[in-house]
């Protein structure tokens, strides 16, 4: 058996409202700083929801990713959405700033998961800027009501063991910005 020791630093509530209220802001756009700020995570909420539209495709290169249509979905004049069984793209309020020391992970809320659904998140890479997005999955065969500006996805920050050289300038940088 081989023992690697890890020295894994996960940003707390004091160290990420440092780096908000620094410039440029780790997260911005947020709704309410006092109800999204979490011990070891901020909460990210629901702007936008889309249903998917078609099949995509995914190569090695990406020279022949075809990504499927997203079409908005509509909240009711409540600010209230209902969502069957099925998977929907959620685009949340803030706008992260990951500097090249840092990288997040998100995980569902677990008031999500105890309605019967959840939201996946992959790796947000060191210098990835953008209003992100996720795949939300409602298992529940009866459905999820969910209200615009909700949180969902508590995004946890990692201090990386030494800063990269140079971070995430894919096709996804700058995402929900314009």
């Amino acid at each position: 058996m081989i023992l690697v020791k890890a020295n894994i630093m996960i940003l707390t509530k004091n160290e990420i409202l440092e780096r908000i209220n620094s410039s440029p802001p780790l997260v911005k756009d947020f709704i309410d700083l006092n109800k999204q700020l979490q011990p070891a995570g901020i909460d990210l909420t629901v702007r936008k929801i889309y249903r998917i539209n078609g099949a995509g495709r995914l190569d090695f290169t990406n020279k022949e990713r075809k990504i499927p249509e997203w079409v908005p979905m509509d909240f009711d004049e409540e600010d209230w959405i209902f969502l069957p069984l099925g998977c929907y793209i959620v685009q949340y309020n803030e706008i992260i700033h990951l500097p090249l020391d840092l990288l997040a992970i998100g995980r569902p809320r677990s008031s999500l998961l105890r309605m019967g659904a959840t939201i996946f998140s992959a790796v947000w890479d060191p210098g990835y800027v953008g209003r992100g997005v996720g795949l939300l999955v409602v298992f529940n065969s009866s459905g999820i009501f969910l209200k615009r500006n909700c949180r969902v996805l508590q995004l946890c920050f990692f201090k990386l063991s030494q800063m990269v050289r140079e971070g995430y300038y894919g096709e996804y940088r700058g995402e929900g910005v314009a």
